[in-house]
């Protein structure tokens, strides 16, 4: 199985930060700082023919806030 992902994939690069920096706020961080801690995420191989751009850091943030929230509704309600 190929565990590897690129900018494309967002739904898996929110989860992934999500559990790599669960103390985070995804909110508070400059497209400079996210895009660093995709590249450093274990798997991450960026694909030449989809290089990022502000849209994907965009909709990787909210994906990863989402995570986030999603993940605190859990807690309290359980």
């Amino acid at each position: 199985m190929d565990d590897t992902f690129g900018w494309l994939d967002v739904d898996e690069i929110a989860i992934r930060l999500h559990e790599a920096h669960p103390g985070v706020d995804p909110l508070s961080l400059r497209f400079t700082a996210l895009r660093g801690l995709v590249e450093k995420l274990p798997g991450f191989t960026p694909d030449p023919d989809h290089p990022v751009n502000e849209k994907i850091l965009e909709t990787i943030q909210m994906a990863w806030h989402d995570e986030r929230e999603g993940n605190v509704k859990e807690d309290e309600e359980g």
